[in-house]
């Protein structure tokens, strides 16, 4: 499988491999561009990780959550995607899991409260779980298995642009297979490039568009094909765990002034104030 991109400032996604895994990474990302990317499997998790009483402080307000999940395989699932949650943001913000705030807007996207700069997205499909982080602007992760089965004839229209059909239309003269690919890593970019702007599928698909030619990158074009940004956008599209693609999509907002993601530097001064004086009302 290829891996597209159209920016080195897009970090490559990490293989966290459980609480021990190499967060080294997470914060190298961060430093270096801003954002960071983490893939695993809920598999990789211990199921009831340390006792009860760490575990409720750990998730936070996910506690409730997971102790009314009855189901033991869905509250692996469940503990497993909130955990990689909580351990990149903190190898990112250079804290502890438990010292953060984990919260949800609605619809569901998670946030950490406090850190109004920080955006995050997760995503999961079968027993994947990828984590996307950002302190430059939104950020959306999308993932797929490699080997799903997309009808172009049947989504075309709803999916494509003008300028992808025919492409599409050219790589399914080579073989279906290939076809199937290029339309595969449009459907996961198209899902990350919406979840980044908040607007998942209630954006229409066909109404933006990426290049499926597999020259090694990607951008965001309009209809007819034409670039439609000026490089505030970075995407990519990974193979990752030997059988899923994993696409992201971050944008720069221009706000970002240091390269320092540490909680003291990150930390809303207004969240702090509020927090300190419930801890000292005098």
């Amino acid at each position: 499988m290829t891996t597209w991109h159209n920016s080195p400032l897009l970090s490559v996604p990490v293989h966290a491999p459980g609480p021990d895994a190499p967060w080294s990474e997470v914060a190298a990302g961060m430093t270096r561009s801003g954002n960071a990317c983490v893939h695993t499997t809920w598999r990789e998790w211990p199921a009831e990780p340390g006792s009860p009483a760490a575990l409720r402080i750990l998730l936070g307000r996910d506690w409730a959550r997971y102790r009314d999940t009855a189901d033991a395989t869905a509250r692996h699932r469940f503990v497993a995607s909130r955990l990689a949650i909580r351990y990149t943001a903190a190898a990112a913000l250079g804290c502890g899991p438990a010292e953060l705030d984990l919260s949800y807007k609605p619809g569901g996207r998670p946030y950490l409260r406090g850190f109004d700069q920080i955006d995050l997205s997760l995503t999961h499909t079968d027993d994947l779980i990828a984590v996307g982080i950002s302190r430059n602007g939104r950020i959306g992760v999308d993932t797929e298995p490699a080997d799903r089965r997309l009808s172009f004839e049947l989504l075309q229209d709803q999916v494509c642009t003008p300028a992808e059909r025919a492409e599409l239309a050219v790589l399914g003269e080579r073989g279906e297979r290939g076809r199937n690919a290029g339309m595969l890593r449009l459907w996961t970019l198209k899902e990350a490039y919406t979840k980044a702007l908040g607007l998942g599928l209630r954006m229409g698909f066909a109404e933006f568009g990426f290049a499926t030619a597999t020259s090694g990158e990607t951008g965001l074009l309009t209809p007819d094909g034409s670039p439609a940004t000026h490089g505030e956008w970075a995407f990519g599209t990974y193979p990752v765990a030997g059988r899923y693609l994993l696409s992201v999509a971050c944008h720069d907002a221009g706000l970002d002034t240091s390269r320092d993601s540490a909680v003291a530097t990150m930390l809303d001064e207004g969240f702090v104030g509020m927090v300190s004086a419930l801890l000292d009302p005098a």
